[in-house]
């Protein structure tokens, strides 16, 4: 068993106090090099209420690998772990296992050096924060100029050519009733 000021030590928790962690220290143990997982950063919290025991459940671990700022899920393939990152679809990340000539296997049973030239390679194209900052800006840019699409998007309308008349609820919002507004009858 690890004590509370290593485990916060090897977690990035060093400089937290005792008071803001939220448990204690007998529920905190490291998962070792030996369990079926094969990184060792893996934390695992074990539960002692009744509830869980009577049900059987053991203890609850926290396995994830990061991977352009995001963790993505263990239990799947890589190729579609990756679509979990902004900025990647199925055809860019079947290009990186190509790339890097991975095969497409579960996750967690990637080695430390597979990991290490995913995130190299992952890293090569625009994803998340930069590729939503460039597009904000592109449209912002858009709005500048006052091109027809710059005023659909400040307006709130489809700029790509779609009927308004009865669809398009998606960018229009809600339905607004007009008053004094009817079908004239004959």
């Amino acid at each position: 068993m690890t004590s509370l000021a290593q485990i916060r030590e090897m977690a990035g928790l060093a400089f937290m106090s005792p008071s803001l962690l939220p448990l204690s220290s007998s529920s905190l143990s490291v998962a070792n090099r030996a369990s079926s997982f094969s990184h060792p950063n893996a934390l695992s919290f074990r539960t002692s209420s009744p509830v869980s025991k009577q049900r059987g459940l053991g203890a609850l671990t926290i396995r994830c690998v990061r991977v352009g700022g995001v963790e993505i899920p263990n239990n799947k393939r890589v190729e579609y772990s990756l679509q979990y990152i902004h900025g990647i679809g199925r055809s860019r990340a079947r290009q990186i296992l190509c790339d890097i000539s991975i095969s497409n296997k579960v996750t967690k049973d990637l080695s430390d050096e597979e990991l290490i030239s995913l995130r190299d390679e992952v890293s090569k194209y625009m994803i998340e924060g930069d590729l939503k900052r460039f597009n904000r800006l592109a449209i912002e840019r858009l709005k500048e100029i006052r091109c027809y699409r710059g005023i659909r998007h400040e307006m709130g309308l489809p700029c790509r050519g779609q009927r308004t008349k009865n669809n398009c609820r998606t960018l229009k919002g809600k339905r607004v009733t007009v008053a004094g507004k009817k079908k004239a009858s004959k």
